[in-house]
């Protein structure tokens, strides 16, 4: 099952970057691979994705860590 949301999220982050919008990760500039490494390498750390628009369109997606207290 893992496997599987790993290959659903790189797939969805890909056709992303394919459509030139620009992923982020933890304030540096990244790739679908890239995310999705981070994502499920560190699967206790949770990420909080931030959509950036300009005009109505999507610009950037960016991925930040979420701290919890």
């Amino acid at each position: 099952m893992n496997n599987e949301r790993k290959m659903q999220l790189f797939v969805e982050l890909q056709q992303i970057e394919q459509r030139g919008i620009a992923l982020w990760l933890e304030g540096l500039p990244s790739s679908s691979l890239g995310i999705t490494d981070a994502i499920f390498v560190n699967e206790d750390i949770a990420y909080m994705r931030d959509y950036i628009y300009d005009e109505g369109v999507l610009k950037e997606l960016r991925f930040n860590k979420v701290y919890h207290d």
